[in-house]
């Protein structure tokens, strides 16, 4: 095997990998909202998450993406233990349809679809085709990269070295560790079998030396999952152990299986001559095997996880991210759809300080001034966090469909921001009330019928940035008039009531900034509904 055929296996390894990610990128695309959909649905029924977690890295071909994803969620708060082995046993059956796909060994024909999938991102203006031309001719590059791998080794065949070495696959112990260690190092069991599936093609190896070598390459792949745990709570470290675990226990499993059962002959019976289909077999049956018998004790490996990672997390801090976690970047529509929930949660503690805010200056409850304080720096820290977020996410994934309405999001998180804003300014009007600055009745029945307007403007933006239903923005336009007009009512009547007498100038600048304020805070209610439309 000379130089360049070492060059032609690595090439042949990146385009394999490329491929895989054009076909993850352009399914993920075509499916991000059912796959923000799953993620709604999935709950403590653990049949359901180990569906879940097959679909979701189908799509996105990467059982390690899947874990990792399941850390970030479970970091989050998002996910708890019970539904996470739920997941990571889905996320090693799905992560086994890549090599299924090679087996079908279209090899010969796969620049066809690299053509057809170039053709149709060139010339197709709508996006879900243009997508769909992606997922062709990432699949034709898949191919085209097994092609170039099983090129590269076609001169191991005469080599008489290679084929010893080879043999010594068929040790379990010698490839359960190759397979873990190859594996670990490159960070896709996908790319491993694939390259397994390659020696395969030119008779270097047999599915007597395979099976050892897949069973390492399952606990290879928990590295990535190990590595993204660090600096994570204990809950999200116990996910990763739990990934460890399941596949350290299956393959102690499988090696007892295939002790007292001639599983290799089963699978080779299945289909005869070609050890490609085997590897590919055997993968997927391990992992549906291991998931079966593991299934019902699930609690005995989170049991397991909260030995080998005890102690209690630290009691929640409010001043924290309870949707994003940097993990889910990777996968778009899912961390989109976790921005999403963050942003609406700073909308709903905005909302809930503008109200706190107006009750303070009703009742001149002084207790109620730190209570709006607290929740500024609460909404001060959301905005700073998201925006960052934001920030990455638009330099990951700009371009994609999920970018476009990254630029939306930043005026919806900044219009939540000035809401809070100025309910720190209605509380200082509260103070001045509390130190015993009047105001008339007849002023204060004013200021709460506009309070009352103002909290309904901002239910109905709040509602319809969760909805995100363009249609509904029409119900706005009402309301924002009312308040308009009230604003310029209020003021002339308050400025009746100066001349009359009945309230001091003191008072009156008070009432006029408050009044200000809560038509402003109307208006940003007003761009964060309108954001929708560009959504």
């Amino acid at each position: 095997m000379s130089i360049f055929d070492v060059f032609a296996l690595c090439g042949g390894l990146g385009l394999f990998l490329y491929g895989m990610k054009l076909m993850s990128e352009g399914l993920e695309q075509v499916a991000g909202d059912r796959m923000r959909r799953l993620l709604e649905v999935l709950t403590n029924n653990r049949l359901m998450a180990v569906g879940v977690g097959a679909l979701v890295t189908a799509i996105i071909q990467s059982s390690s993406a899947t874990t990792v994803m399941v850390v970030g969620f479970v970091n989050a708060g998002l996910m708890n233990l019970m539904q996470a082995v739920g997941v990571i046993m889905g996320a090693n059956i799905g992560t086994t349809i890549t090599a299924q796909l090679v087996a079908f060994k279209l090899t010969k024909i796969a620049p066809v679809f690299l053509l057809a999938g170039v053709l149709i991102i060139l010339f197709s203006k709508k996006k879900t085709a243009q997508r769909v031309g992606q997922i062709i001719a990432g699949f034709g590059i898949l191919f085209v990269g097994m092609e170039f791998m099983g090129t590269s080794m076609e001169p191991l065949q005469d080599s008489e070295a290679f084929r010893s070495f080879m043999v010594n696959f068929q040790n379990p112990l010698m490839g359960i560790l190759a397979g873990a260690v190859f594996t670990a190092v490159i960070q896709s069991s996908s790319a491993s079998v694939g390259i397994l599936q390659a020696l395969a093609m030119q008779g270097l190896i047999g599915i007597d030396s395979a099976i050892f070598v897949i069973l390492g390459q399952n606990i290879g792949t928990c590295i990535t999952a190990i590595i993204s745990c660090i600096g994570t709570n204990n809950t999200a470290k116990r996910a990763a152990i739990i990934h460890l675990l399941f596949n350290l226990v299956g393959t102690i499993i499988f090696l007892l299986i295939l002790t007292f059962v001639p599983f290799t002959d089963w699978i080779a019976s299945m289909s005869p001559g070609d050890t490609v289909r085997q590897i590919a077999n055997a993968h997927t049956i391990f992992n549906i095997v291991v998931t079966v018998l593991l299934f019902p004790c699930a609690n005995l490996l989170v049991w397991l996880s909260k030995k080998i990672i005890p102690g209690e997390d630290p009691q929640t801090e409010q001043l924290r991210l309870k949707y994003l976690d940097e993990r889910i970047l990777e996968t778009p529509a899912i961390a989109l759809a976790q921005v999403y929930k963050e942003t609406e949660r700073m909308g709903r503690i905005a909302k809930e300080n503008v109200n706190v805010a107006m009750e303070a200056f009703f009742t001149k409850n002084e207790a109620l001034f730190d209570d709006v304080e607290k929740r500024e720096k609460v909404l001060n820290y959301l905005n700073h966090e998201i925006t960052s977020y934001l920030v990455k996410f638009n330099t990951l994934h700009a371009g994609t469909p999920e970018g476009e309405v990254i630029g939306a999001l930043y005026h919806v998180v900044s219009d939540m921001e000035r809401v809070g804003d100025h309910a720190e300014n209605i509380v200082e009007y509260a103070e001045s009330r509390a130190q015993g600055v009047s105001i008339s009745d007849a002023a204060i029945v004013e200021l709460k019928e506009m309070a009352e307007l103002v909290d309904r403007i901002l239910e109905e933006a709040l509602l319809i940035f969760h909805t995100r239903s363009k249609e509904s923005t029409n119900v706005i336009n009402p309301i924002e008039e009312r308040i308009d007009e009230m604003k310029d009512s209020l003021r002339n009547r308050h400025i009746e009531r100066l001349n009359r007498g009945e309230c001091t100038p003191r008072s009156g600048m008070i009432f006029l900034d408050l009044v200000t304020n809560l038509e402003r805070i109307a208006d940003h209610a007003t761009n964060i509904a309108y954001s929708v439309r560009e959504m």
